[in-house]
């Protein structure tokens, strides 16, 4: 088994060019959110963001649209009509131009499970030639339609907890939790364009039956939000070229490294998702220095 180390950084992490601008360091489109659930769109976006990504546009329903804006002024937003509050199949003609500009797609964050969400998915994955990131409602919306992923021309990162990841694979949780690591490489190796992302006390990165282990992080991160930071981070390396298997490996534990960082500022039981956002710019700084 493999573990997560810093090493791999020098390895993976490319070093940001003198030259660059935001045309140059990627474009991520994120379609997250929905009524009574902006915070899941608003704190991945702010990772993202956080994460080096040179454009974000964030496509959610009108609904949401005061909120998002007021609390992320760095995005481009495409508010939609939608229905009931969240993202439907007609919105994604709407905002076709918008992904087709992408070099990542993130989807899933709090953007609600229903017939109409996952319809949308479907559109949006079968016709998307970016890497793609799917995560919590865009995982459960998946279920329905797992074979949408076999037609996609862009890789698919899959970022499941252990409850999600049995609706994927179909194994029990008490299956999974006896050996995780183990049905991550077995998964991969099933759905060979596939990264998977198995999150739990220790997480599991896994590609053609490549796994690496993360053991940073801590029980502080159990909460709320701590899922969309992460795809937001991820999500984020992907659109700025990094390839998917390397972008979750490193997503995962910069994401870890982060909330051991704002665990020893506020502990673990004070912290929040947020705090985990604003301790990124000290492993990036980390990296940077490295890189020299």
């Amino acid at each position: 088994m493999k573990r997560v180390d810093f090493d791999y950084f020098e390895r993976h992490f490319p070093r940001r060019p003198a030259d660059a601008h935001k045309g140059t360091m990627g474009t991520l489109v994120s379609l997250t959110g929905s009524f009574g659930f902006a915070g899941a769109a608003i704190l991945s976006a702010k990772a993202a963001l956080r994460s080096g990504v040179g454009l974000h546009y964030q496509v959610l329903p009108e609904s949401i649209y005061p909120l998002f804006g007021a609390a992320v002024q760095e995005s481009v937003c495409v508010p939609v009509k939608g229905k009931e509050g969240r993202l439907c199949l007609s919105d994604t003609e709407t905002i076709r131009p918008t992904l087709d500009r992408a070099t990542a797609v993130l989807i899933g964050c709090g953007m609600g499970c229903t017939e109409d969400t996952a319809e949308a998915e479907k559109a949006v994955l079968t016709s998307s030639k970016c890497p793609v990131i799917i995560d919590a409602d865009g995982i459960n919306a998946l279920a329905r339609h797992i074979h949408s992923i076999e037609g996609c021309q862009g890789e698919i990162i899959l970022t499941p907890h252990i409850k999600e990841f049995s609706r994927l694979s179909g194994l029990s949780v008490e299956e999974i939790l006896s050996d995780p690591a183990k049905h991550a490489e077995e998964y991969s190796l099933r759905h060979r364009d596939v990264t998977l992302v198995l999150k739990g006390h220790r997480t599991y990165i896994a590609k053609n039956g490549d796994v690496y282990e993360n053991i940073a992080g801590n029980s502080g991160m159990a909460k709320g939000g701590s899922g969309d930071v992460l795809a937001g981070i991820i999500a984020s390396l992907t659109a700025q070229g990094i390839l998917p298997y390397h972008a979750a490996v490193m997503g995962v534990h910069i994401h870890a490294l982060a909330g051991d960082i704002a665990a020893a500022k506020l502990s673990q039981t004070a912290m929040l998702p947020s705090d985990i956002i604003d301790s990124l710019p000290e492993i990036y700084t980390k990296i940077e220095d490295t890189l020299q």
